[in-house]
């Protein structure tokens, strides 16, 4: 029987493991990019399988998880921009109102001056 190198064989058993939980954390950043949901170290930990600690200690990962939750801080979600249409949509709705409170206005005052004008005729005609 030929000599088994111990050494080797847990160095390579140590980069195949490597190798699957890259794979592993590699998919479930694309699948949470995919679905639009936030990346975190609890969301891939949760959607890859592997643990937190496994994504914090490895440099790595640990710095892509970073960056990519840095760079979505900084894209508002879409909460904030229903929130920030909402904004623009009433201020919009309120300039609007203000314009037909404007009008109504001009007209309630060409109808008064009508009305004293129609109660004068109708004096006159006493």
């Amino acid at each position: 029987m030929g000599k088994m190198d111990r050494r080797e064989q847990l160095r390579q058993l140590h980069e195949a493991r490597k190798a699957t939980t890259n794979h592993k954390v590699d998919e479930a950043i694309k699948r949470l990019l995919k679905a639009r949901m936030s990346i975190n170290f609890n969301s891939v930990s949760s959607e890859s399988g592997v643990s937190k600690a496994t994504l914090y200690n490895n440099a790595e990962i640990r710095e892509r998880i970073d960056t990519l939750r840095q760079q979505q801080a900084q894209v508002p979600t879409p909460k904030q921009l229903k929130r920030e249409m909402d904004e623009n949509n009433k201020d919009a709705v309120i300039a609007s109102l203000k314009r037909r409170i404007k009008k109504l206005e001009d007209e309630n005052k060409q109808l008064r001056e009508q009305l004293k004008v129609a109660y004068a005729d109708v004096y006159k005609k006493i």
